[in-house]
């Protein structure tokens, strides 16, 4: 989902309509101050997020609503590329060293800008999925971490079983619950997931 963040009606209507052409859901805030409320949950979309974030507006800045975002944790799953008419070079050094995805001056090149946009989508649908598998790892519990450890080494059930002093139907059993929580069917598949 493209979050469009101007106080401009008509660079939202603009920036809304570049998306849709490009089959990029969107959806367009007046205010910083909305689209935080909006977003407050935390709830992203799978696809993917990114925000295009006016630097000036009137009742919260951009570099405002970043800070939020950041404060947040969310500037990961959620890339920022600002747009601005009055920005100025420590300003996107500032917010591109802090970890904003990209930073425009008014105007821009419409499809540089959607090219950017697809590519933040790409990053944050990514952070989306590297998140899902650190949730899944976090189910494991420490002797399944171990049993994991040991099969990632390419270790069989009874190697495993002797070095942790473990029958061979308990590393069966954590075998299973461990591709069961990772959500995996195979060895190779779980080693694919966690590379």
């Amino acid at each position: 989902m493209l979050h469009i963040v101007d106080d401009e009606a008509v660079v939202r209507d603009a920036l809304t309509w570049l998306a849709t052409s490009r089959a990029i859901p969107a959806r367009a805030y007046e205010s910083g101050a909305r689209f935080l409320e909006h977003t407050g949950g935390g709830a992203l979309d799978a696809d993917g997020d990114c925000v295009l974030l006016d630097v000036r507006m009137p009742d919260m800045n951009g570099v405002a609503v970043f800070d939020q975002l950041l404060a947040r944790g969310l500037a990961q799953r959620m890339p920022v590329i600002f747009l601005t008419g009055h920005g100025d070079v420590p300003m996107a050094v500032d917010t591109l060293k802090r970890g904003a995805f990209d930073f425009f001056e008014k105007p821009f090149n419409d499809n540089q800008l959607m090219d950017r946009v697809q590519e933040a989508l790409a990053t944050s649908r990514r952070a989306g999925e590297t998140a899902a598998v650190h949730a899944r790892l976090a189910t494991l519990s420490t002797r399944e971490r171990e049993v994991l450890d040991l099969i990632l080494a390419g270790k069989m059930n009874k190697v495993v079983a002797d070095q942790l002093g473990i029958s061979m139907r308990t590393v069966e059993v954590h075998r299973a619950h461990i591709f069961d929580k990772m959500q995996v069917k195979t060895a190779v598949e779980l080693a694919g997931l966690l590379k």
